[in-house]
């Protein structure tokens, strides 16, 4: 797993490369937040391979915090697979989703 940050004017866009699982989750999570400086965080799956119910609960951690700080929080670049296990936790009617990196920047 590889996680590279780019800040923008209107969010922190958090690229996710690999496999999310519980072998590495509790160290993506503790990265995200000692780099996430914005209220506005687009995190863009389009390379994630793989994620376990631990990485579900990193991605939703993230999502709650950003929310009760009164931040935004959008999903892009669900490859099928993975928007798959994200429809079957439930996560898709919570969390907000877009195609793209830049459909996801437009909506924040």
């Amino acid at each position: 797993m590889s996680i590279k940050f780019d800040k923008t004017e209107k969010a922190v866009v958090i690229h996710l490369n690999g496999r999310l699982d519980s072998t590495n989750a509790a160290a993506v999570e503790k990265e995200i937040f000692e780099n996430i400086e914005s209220a506005n965080v687009v995190m863009d799956a389009s390379s994630l391979d793989y994620i376990s119910s631990a990485g579900l609960r990193v991605v939703l951690v993230v999502a709650k915090k950003l929310q009760r700080e009164g931040g935004r929080f959008v999903l892009s670049g669900l490859q099928p697979h993975i928007r798959d296990v994200f429809d079957i936790s439930g996560f898709l009617s919570i969390l907000e989703t877009a195609d793209d990196r830049e459909a996801a920047l437009a909506a924040i």
